[in-house]
């Protein structure tokens, strides 16, 4: 068994988290969406307001906060097929999905405004 000094140095960082176990809670719809909707507001994950919310200390923030979803194959096809590229070309997928996010966001920014 290896110990920890043998470890490389970004695992031996993360061990904390290798370590924490993620807890689902099943709670009502609107329970979730209140959570979701103060984490929003305040620009924090889900899971940070949970431990804010019970009193846990909270990491700070991540250096790259960024979106996440998952996308299949089939997904993949269609998004080139909409933007007209290879499906294979995922980074050129990525750029035209980024686009639309920032577009999406600049409209219900212009909208909120009004």
């Amino acid at each position: 068994m290896r110990k920890k000094k043998d470890l490389p140095v970004n695992w031996q960082r993360s061990d904390k988290a290798v370590k924490a176990l993620q807890v689902a809670f099943y709670v009502d719809e609107q329970v979730q969406k209140s959570i979701r909707q103060t984490a929003c507001l305040q620009g924090i994950s889900p899971s940070d307001m949970i431990r804010t919310i019970i009193n846990l200390p909270v990491s700070s923030p991540p250096k790259r906060p960024r979106l996440t979803a998952s996308l299949c194959p089939q997904d993949y096809q269609e998004l080139a097929k909409r933007y007209g590229v290879d499906s294979t070309d995922c980074l050129e997928i990525k750029r035209y999905v980024m686009q639309e996010l920032i577009d999406f966001s600049n409209q219900y920014n212009k909208q909120k405004e009004k």
